[in-house]
């Protein structure tokens, strides 16, 4: 026989559909509660304690909740007996009491009256979204001063902290996913609907990624930076950058960058942080395609992989101190990260072979322990 708390589960997934019924202003009607017709056949006794648990939760026996209609019905093994035939709920009041709802539902009828008021164009939202309504009461009035604002001025051009809007300065970034969401209704002509990110997608600026480089060749580090040769700036200036250089070498770690300075006179030349699987930051820097492009990375999987990635953007790559030589001679057993990539590599026959032997034995080298001689001597070379 159905319990208390089945019961009250089976309460709890008509929540939804009841706050859905609100917004479409559809009056409360009858809602039974499916129960099963199993009781126990082996002890009257027990049959009595489950009836008993049942009517100690209905709305007769606490003045509130659900109700039973009781039927005579003659069972195979224990005789007549007045079984539960219905369990329902008569209005609004004794279900959100049993659910322990009705300061929430007051407060979710408050909402979408001020929502409705403000944007009616918003219901079919709410609609499919009432728990998200319930998520943020205490929100509702910052939110639609938000969406006010984004409604007459549908393209800021602000970064998110200096939009004129009174709310926390730290409110919109906190609850992007709620304004987007309303956003996309509420301003949908004016949507960048290719973005994900918040900013991009409602033409807000945004602290782009910095690229940071160093200028090998003193000359041109003299003549278009004053001497200073350690530079970053943000990615839409450097995909700008006009400089009469021929070499770029992208390596994928800091202190690597550091020791670059080091490196033997490279004319026409400047080397650039890639921060790993960060070199998609560098994706659409056109002006690489006219230049040689090197790429030195960690001996292990990851190095490779993002080499691959590399090479997606730019085919005509070229890695360096990222071979079977190198590896043999400095390789000192360091364990690796684990990688379950199996996409097919953009990596030629030589750099494929000693990806599968990093990735079955889990190897790595990272670039830092070649020592400094030796990556001078290749360059020297060079």
């Amino acid at each position: 026989m159905i319990t208390p708390k089945e019961i009250k589960d089976k309460t709890e997934r008509k929540y939804i559909s009841f706050l859905q019924s609100l917004v479409e202003q559809r009056p409360f009607e009858k809602l039974v509660i499916r129960g099963n017709k199993s009781y126990t056949k082996s002890s009257l006794s027990e049959f009595e304690r489950e009836i008993q648990l049942i009517h100690s939760q209905s709305k007769e026996k606490k003045g509130f909740g659900y109700s039973l209609d009781f039927q005579k019905v003659k069972t195979k093994y224990l005789g007549t007996q007045d079984l539960p035939t219905s369990i329902y709920f008569d209005n609004e009041k004794d279900f959100l009491k049993f659910l322990g709802k009705e300061n929430e539902v007051f407060f979710f009828k408050s909402s979408i009256e001020k929502i409705l008021f403000e944007f009616l164009e918003l219901k079919d939202w709410i609609i499919r979204n009432p728990k998200k309504v319930i998520d943020n009461l205490n929100a509702w009035q910052n939110i639609l001063q938000v969406c006010h604002y984004f409604k007459q001025n549908p393209k800021p051009n602000f970064y998110i902290r200096e939009l004129p809007v009174k709310v926390h300065t730290k409110f919109i970034e906190r609850n992007k996913g709620i304004i987007r969401e309303l956003l996309d209704v509420l301003i949908y002509e004016h949507v960048n609907t290719e973005e994900k990110e918040f900013e991009k997608r409602f033409y807000l600026k945004y602290a782009e990624p910095q690229i940071r480089f160093k200028v090998l060749d003193k000359t041109i580090s003299d003549r278009f930076f004053s001497g200073i040769d350690d530079i970053a700036i943000p990615v839409s200036q450097f995909e700008k950058l006009e400089l009469p250089i021929r070499k770029a070498l992208v390596v994928e770690n800091k202190t690597t960058l550091y020791t670059t300075l080091t490196l033997p006179k490279m004319n026409d030349t400047i080397a650039i942080f890639g921060s790993g699987f960060s070199v998609f930051n560098l994706k659409n820097v056109r002006w690489f395609d006219d230049l040689e492009l090197l790429y030195w990375g960690d001996i292990d999987v990851q190095g490779f992989e993002i080499l691959s990635q590399f090479r997606t953007y730019f085919p005509h790559t070229k890695s360096i101190l990222m071979d079977n030589k190198t590896f043999d001679k400095f390789f000192e057993d360091d364990k690796g990260t684990t990688s379950n990539l199996s996409a097919k590599l953009k990596l030629t026959d030589e750099e494929q072979l000693l990806y599968e032997i990093l990735k079955t034995n889990n190897w790595r080298l990272e670039q830092e322990k070649i020592p400094l001689d030796y990556v001078n001597d290749y360059f020297e070379d060079e």
